[in-house]
């Protein structure tokens, strides 16, 4: 089971087709809670400490993982590709909220495109870059990474 690099690491989040990602968060009463997320790999915010850069999704405020976000400021992400020979990234770590519209209206629009395709970005980016909607960016203070698991 090698471990990846971070070159590698980006590559997975980033690659296509998009993958999509489970993100876990806890509730308030201590509760796991999972649930399915677009994402997309913004490299613009990479630093020394996130070299791979921030992981940004979209999500309603009033969610349950939005609600979970806001009250524990942290989550983890596991993305994994499913097919032999298997791998899969998990980033844990903070994140900051944001219901700027412009923001939200380019976020969604970049997942739009990059789950549905250019053809459908705005389209997507209007319906869900509305009030009430969130940019969520996680920054990667843990990585757990396997490439090629079943060789």
């Amino acid at each position: 089971m090698p471990p990846m690099t971070d070159r590698e690491i980006a590559a997975f989040l980033d690659g296509l087709p998009a993958r999509t990602g489970t993100l876990a968060t806890v509730r308030a009463d201590g509760r796991p809670h999972a649930a399915p997320v677009w994402f997309a790999l913004d490299r613009a915010a990479a630093g020394p400490d996130a070299p791979l850069g921030e992981l940004v999704f979209t999500t309603d405020a009033s969610s349950v993982k939005g609600r979970n976000l806001a009250r524990g400021g942290r989550a983890a992400l596991c993305v994994d590709d499913d097919r032999p020979p298997f791998s899969f990234v998990t980033v844990e770590g903070p994140v900051t909220l944001d219901d700027d519209p412009g923001e939200l209206l380019r976020w969604a629009t970049v997942l739009g495109g990059r789950y549905m395709g250019a053809e459908q970005a705005e389209a997507y980016g209007r319906r869900n870059g509305v009030p009430g909607e969130l940019v969520v960016r996680l920054r990667p203070h843990h990585v757990a990474a396997a490439a090629r698991m079943a060789e």
